[in-house]
């Protein structure tokens, strides 16, 4: 390690010491060419001064004519008053009289002296200045010259021959002390994606709120937590989010346990039903539910002839958003009810236990942990949306949106990037009392001898009236998406309700492109997540090691920051050097994943709570290595949990709209953004024909997914009454 730290120093002091030669070499050059005639007019020479610094702002120029042995002495023509202040305090240095002497002997001198011009630190230079028509040494140039951008290069030399090190004391590290070096891997690689991509970017919107024009300052701070409408919005973003998590993780489990638990016909359809709101773009739904029962709505103003009746505010927003997230819900809850073991359901009801109380006190029990998951992923959600609040919200005033209209209308980045950074203390808060109750209890039930079906625990009445409820959501369900449909083949929906074919051929024309580099994007970044999601749970679930808990947390960030925050810290950490990835598809697929990371990973986590670890403690035994365990043992177990997390991943790159919409370019251009500039040109029939055209693509994903993917026949299950 030393040794390579040496050669690692060797070559940064020798590439360091050339670009010196080369700059200094350019700037030498530069200087000569300028000096080559001065005019001798004092008038002529402030023109000539002007008109040099105008034609090159790298540097400033001080002109000194004569020598202080000359019998006029020497005159300085310092062109502002902060120059001739700086000249002042400089004049009596031995620098200062070394490159005076330089220039009368015609040599250039470049001290290494810095000054300060205007805040910038800027390195000096000393060169003779000629007559242009005797060639006569008249005098000498001072010459200030900015070293902004050749710091930057040596600031990120170090960085990375710095980082260089890094990696290799860790792979060294690993490698030479690890147990398992294969995990040592996993968990080094799990840490350097989350601390380039989640960590840094998060650390640039953080400095971004600390710091005006160039200084620290907690001016932002200080403005945004003494204005009471900003805190009004964190509470209403709050009191959303709450309302929205109860009332989806209660559609969603009503969902899944229907599905999972009760020998009803018509399964898969009622598993479309259920994931079909979170296909769609975020907003369509809020325009459904506007040209439905908004104020000139067709229901209530055409229908039923309301007056006074308002679709918009905190109860809109709520039914809007549990419409569009309890999919989250259900995808969780799903994996968690169909891994329960029901040996224990039937020893309980072995014993004489009811339905209903088997029920409360097994099979509720053990779904807790995806209750709790469900309830975090939707409230993180909720809080970072921002495009259903911007449409519906009224008065009702949200943190996100804030934080949007501070970014798109003010133009305040610092003030946008803090208001979003407020909604991680509600957001962490609720994960550190979710991890902290789930840590403390076993939910242990998939042991090496799983039992092939499920106990039937709903009685017939009982089934009646869970299917009424879901038949209840899914009709108003299948209004908003008719409206959505229906929007298609008319001229212009609340204006024109004649039948046309005109926005089908229009929208192709214009969307065709988008629609192909959205699938790419999407198609890219699924299955990376899906297998990345899975190793991340693995590793969580079964390992323990140092920074396990930081891990854990800045894996759920990116879920829990507003769409606005993740595109604004995209942009400031990747418009740069190291990493120039703005302009590129690259940002869009690293957003997709590292966004939906959360979701597929903590189904795999409440997945593997439910798998004895012994399985693969067995297979070790027998001479496994990790990556054969995950592939033969963990992967196949935890088939639901891959499936959701593939699902989710390749849905919610599909309908991204909040970070998306600042990480597009003319090059990679995204369906929903194209829907949304429909929208908002109330262009609502080619928005529309997007909009029906997406659903079909990945509910056809959905069923090749659950092709390819088979399901283990040794975790195949059947219910019985």
């Amino acid at each position: 390690m030393l040794l390579f730290a040496a050669i690692l120093f060797w070559i940064n002091s020798s590439l360091t010491d050339s670009f010196q030669s080369l700059a200094d070499g350019r700037q030498r050059k530069t200087a000569v060419a300028a000096m080559g005639s001065a005019p001798s007019g004092d008038d002529a020479i402030e023109a000539w001064l002007k008109r040099i610094s105008s034609q090159n702002d790298e540097f400033d120029l001080i002109f000194l004519r004569g020598f202080p042995e000359d019998e006029g002495g020497m005159r300085a023509f310092a062109g502002t008053p902060e120059l001739e202040e700086l000249l002042g305090s400089y004049e009596g240095t031995r620098s200062f009289a070394k490159g005076l002497e330089s220039s009368m002997y015609d040599e250039v001198f470049q001290p290494s002296d810095r000054l300060t011009v205007r805040g910038e630190t800027r390195r000096v230079l000393f060169a003779p200045a000629h007559d242009g028509e005797t060639g006569d040494i008249v005098g000498t140039a001072l010459f200030l010259i900015s070293s902004s951008d050749f710091d930057s290069f040596l600031t990120l030399m170090r960085g990375l021959f710095i980082l260089a090190l890094v990696i290799f004391t860790a792979v060294f590290a690993v490698a030479t002390y690890s147990r398992d070096p294969v995990t040592g891997f996993i968990i080094l690689g799990l840490f350097t994606i989350v601390a380039i991509f989640v960590a840094y970017p998060l650390f640039e919107a953080v400095r971004l709120t600390f710091v005006q024009e160039g200084r620290f300052s907690l001016e932002i701070w200080r403005s945004i937590l003494s204005q009471k409408q900003y805190l009004n919005a964190l509470q209403g973003s709050i009191e959303l989010g709450v309302y929205t998590a109860t009332a989806s993780t209660a559609v969603g489990f009503l969902f899944a346990f229907v599905i999972s638990r009760t020998g009803i016909r018509g399964k898969r359809f009622l598993s479309a039903i259920a994931t079909l709101p979170v296909i769609s773009p975020p907003f369509s739904l809020t325009l459904s539910i506007i040209l439905l029962f908004g104020n000139n709505g067709l229901i209530t103003r055409q229908l039923l002839q309301l007056e006074g009746f308002s679709i918009y505010g905190l109860g809109g927003l709520t039914v809007v958003q549990t419409m569009g997230m309890f999919p989250i819900a259900y995808l969780t809850m799903i994996g968690v009810l169909e891994g329960i073991d029901s040996t224990l359901e039937d020893a309980a009801m072995n014993l004489r236990a009811t339905r209903w109380e088997t029920f409360r006190t097994v099979t509720l029990p053990l779904s807790v942990p995806g209750l709790l998951s469900s309830w975090l992923l939707v409230f993180t959600n909720s809080l970072a949306d921002f495009a259903n609040p911007l449409i519906l919200a009224g008065n009702f005033r949200v943190l996100s949106v804030e934080s949007y209209m501070e970014v798109t209308g003010m133009n305040r980045l610092g003030h946008g990037a803090a208001l979003s950074l407020l909604l991680l203390m509600p957001t962490l808060s609720a994960f550190l009392v979710q991890r902290y109750w789930v840590s403390r209890r076993s939910f242990v039930t998939v042991t090496g001898k799983p039992s092939a079906r499920l106990t039937d625990l709903v009685s017939p009445g009982l089934k009646r009236v869970l299917l009424a409820a879901m038949f209840v959501i899914i009709a108003f369900l299948l209004s908003l998406y008719g409206t959505i449909i229906a929007g298609c083949f008319v001229k212009n929906w609340g204006i024109d309700y004649s039948f046309s074919l005109s926005n089908i051929r229009e929208a192709f024309e214009r969307g065709w492109r988008v629609l192909l580099d959205t699938l790419t994007l999407a198609g890219m970044a699924t299955p990376i997540a899906g297998f990345l999601a899975m190793i991340a749970a693995l590793v969580l679930t079964r390992k323990n090691f140092p920074g396990k808990r930081l891990l854990d947390m800045l894996i759920l960030t990116p879920f829990a920051l507003p769409g606005t925050l993740v595109g604004i810290s995209y942009i400031l950490a990747f418009n740069k050097a190291p990493l120039i990835l703005v302009g590129t598809g690259a940002i869009i697929v690293i957003n997709y994943v590292i966004r939906e990371l959360p979701v597929g990973v903590e189904a795999g986590i409440v997945s593997l709570r439910q798998i004895d670890p012994s399985i693969e403690e067995a297979a070790a035994d027998l001479g496994a290595d990790v990556p054969t365990i995950f592939r033969t043992i963990v992967l196949p177990l935890v088939r639901p949990a891959f499936i959701s997390s593939l699902s989710y991943t390749f849905v919610r790159s599909m309908t991204a709209v909040s970070a998306v919409i600042f990480l597009i370019s003319a090059k990679w251009y995204h369906l929903t953004v194209q829907i949304y500039n429909f929208s908002e040109c109330l262009r609502f029939g080619l928005a529309s024909v997007l909009a029906t055209t997406l659903i079909v693509i990945v509910l056809l994903t959905f069923g090749l997914l659950h092709v390819l993917v088979r399901k283990n026949e040794n975790l195949a299950k059947t219910v019985s009454n």
